[in-house]
Parts: C-alpha cells; structure tokens; sequence
C-alpha cells in the first residue's frame, strides 16, 4: 500500500467534471472507451448541457450524435438521459448520495456508484473494480475472482476502508502504465516481487 502511495499520490479519477450530475454521466459514458476519450466528447457536451434538466430534457438523436465516438451510444443515450429524468422526478434534481439509490439509476451498476460516491463525495461505499484494478489485481494475488462484484469484496476485506478511495484509482493508474493487459512493463515494476504474474504472457 505504501509502495502505492508512492508511485501516485494523490491519485484521483481521470474524467473531468465540475459537478456530481457531470461525473455520473461522464462514467456511464466511459464504459468500453477510454477517459481521454469521454473527457473529448464531455467538453463540448457540458457546455451544451449544464444541468440535470438540461440533460432530461435533451433531443435523443442530438445526443447522440455528440457522444457517437464514445462507442453503443444508443444505449449511454437512452442511461444518461433517463438517469436525469429520475434524478429530477425522484431526487429534486440532486444527484443522489447512497450506493442503493445510485444504483437504481439507468446505466448505473456498482463501479458507477462506487466511482461517484467516492470521488465527489468522499465515500468509501466500496472499491472501484474497472478491468484495469481487476487485472492487477488478479496478478498480484489479491484475488482469485474474475467477476468485478466477487473482486470488489476480497479488495474490500484486504485493504482498510480509508484507503478504498485512492487504492481504486492507484490500481487504474497502475494497470494504464505499468500493468498492461498485453504488454506488462514487469521489468520496471515496484511490485514484481509480491507479483505471481498470473495471466502474464512469457
């Protein structure tokens, strides 16, 4: 952990936001792309829309069109604007603040949550389990699990609740830079020694 710390500190989430609405949708927007990507695509569309109502009451087609290059963009649509239509019918407008409402949101599963909940509102509610901390996680043997829930609980019965915050976005860090998913820079690696290199290609 303190190796971690030291590699990045400080680590925080790569998608720009200047709100909680912002950082929810930004996140449904990243699945199955990259956050240079989404944060790309947010620039424009943050000006054109800048609030929850805004996005409630967006023209589907048209928002479309904006996030096409973030990949299923029928589908981030259909989440990110019915996500702010329950935000304004159920919440007031305000983006809800517990794991059990954020994820009766569309398009919100757990990492959603946890991403959120974390990042803007400093609550450790879980661990943020992207293919990224699944995969470094799995070679450097924190767990044996492959599906993200089962990943998240041996994270979450390892490290201590104050740390699950920043441990989330160091693991992702780590998995961008050095744990590559097909070219692992193991060589360079601060924590070759405790790694079984599990998944690693030899």
């Amino acid at each position: 952990m303190e190796v971690m710390h030291e590699l990045y500190p400080g680590a925080d989430c790569a998608l720009d936001y200047a709100g909680a609405h912002e950082l929810l949708f930004a996140t449904i927007l990243s699945a199955q792309t990259t956050d240079a990507t989404v944060n790309k695509v947010t620039e424009e569309l943050f000006r054109t829309y800048r609030t929850v109502d805004d996005f409630a009451n967006a023209d589907p087609e048209t928002f479309q069109e904006m996030i096409r290059s973030t990949g299923f963009y029928r589908n981030k649509t259909k989440h990110v604007i019915g996500a702010a239509r329950k935000i304004v019918a159920e919440h007031d407008g305000e983006v809800p603040d517990t794991m059990e409402e954020l994820v009766q949101l569309p398009g919100v599963a757990r990492k959603t949550a946890n991403v959120v909940l974390g990042t803007y509102f400093k609550k450790p509610s879980g661990f943020v389990v992207d293919t990224h901390v699944k995969r470094v996680a799995y070679r450097i043997g924190l767990t044996d699990e492959k599906r993200p829930e089962k990943v998240e609980e041996d994270l979450m019965e390892v490290f201590p609740r104050d740390e699950w915050i920043f441990l989330g976005h160091a693991l992702i860090h780590h998995g961008r830079k050095i744990c590559d998913a097909r070219n692992p820079q193991c060589g360079r690696c601060p924590l070759s020694d405790a790694c079984l290199q599990r998944g690693v290609k030899k």
